[in-house]
């Protein structure tokens, strides 16, 4: 019981220095990034370059995968080009700044640099697929009211850096040390022989089990973080951890029923099962690292 308690406290006070710090930075500077000239360029720049600014948009936006909707909605509403769109739709959940740095402390700068890259060219090839496909015909014409993008005043407000980190504590800061919680029950009372056993070693099937299970369990990348160390550091495979962090994060039941509002049936199976596939073939490549 006192190691589970050891545990809990050491994982939760290093993840908490961290994701305060480093919030509190990124909101300081979110006067400086021009929305609305990032949202103009996807729109009218060569397409590699425009996909680069919506995965660059994605990680200046730190949402969950449910609080991106708006901003697709707005960005659909604008007429920005429907690739770009899927490009953000799908980089916004699973690329945060804050989020990667803990990632990176947790899990080392070799997973969380794979992480990133697998994930962008994932979310680049998804989008591009989806608008070669015709799935813009899938969209529903939604409009979306009084949403704005934060000012960009090109200056430092740390009263509205402060407010904003108490917003994301207050909304995701519970996760994460829920994620801590889970975590530390894990490290004292699952037998690390257990889960080298079942969960580990070349144990290939557990990849798409774990992608599939994360769709609906609605688990933020801020919870998975502290429960991934554990496990991985108990012996289960890397491949299936990450299936199960990509497919959580980047997919939810709440985020395909806000979904439906703005796609139709045929572009919300496209969605899932695009979340589907890139979480398993992740899973696949941090398989063979």
């Amino acid at each position: 019981m006192a190691d589970m308690f050891n545990s809990f406290f050491s994982i939760a006070l290093e993840l908490t220095i961290l994701f305060i710090g480093v919030s509190f930075l990124i909101h300081l500077l979110q006067g400086f990034i021009p929305y609305e000239k990032m949202e103009e360029f996807m729109n009218k720049s060569h397409p590699f370059v425009s996909a680069m600014i919506a995965v660059g948009f994605a990680f200046v936006t730190p949402f969950c995968s449910c609080s991106t909707i708006p901003i697709v909605v707005n960005l659909l509403r604008n007429r920005v080009r429907f690739s770009m769109v899927m490009i953000f739709l799908f980089a916004s959940p699973v690329l945060d700044i804050t989020i990667l740095t803990l990632m990176m402390a947790i899990l080392g700068f070799k997973v969380t640099l794979t992480y990133a890259i697998v994930t962008v060219v994932f979310s680049v090839f998804i989008g591009f697929s989806l608008h070669a496909l015709g799935f813009e015909r899938q969209l529903k014409n939604v409009m979306v009211e009084n949403f704005s993008y934060p000012q960009s005043e090109r200056k430092i407000n740390i009263k509205a850096a402060l407010k904003e980190t108490w917003t994301l504590i207050r909304t995701v800061y519970p996760f994460l040390i829920l994620g801590a919680g889970i975590g530390s029950v894990i490290h004292g009372a699952v037998p690390s022989e257990w889960i080298s056993a079942h969960l580990g070693g070349e144990h290939w099937w557990l990849i798409p089990i774990a992608a599939v299970i994360g769709v609906p369990l609605y688990i933020r990348l801020s919870t998975m973080i502290p429960i991934s160390q554990i496990l991985i550091t108990k012996g289960m495979a890397l491949g299936p951890v990450m299936a199960l962090m990509i497919a959580s994060a980047g997919a939810s039941l709440p985020e395909v029923t806000l979904l439906h509002t703005i796609f139709k049936k045929k572009l919300v199976a496209a969605f899932v099962g695009s979340v589907l596939m890139m979480s398993t073939v992740s899973g696949f490549l941090f398989y063979l690292i």
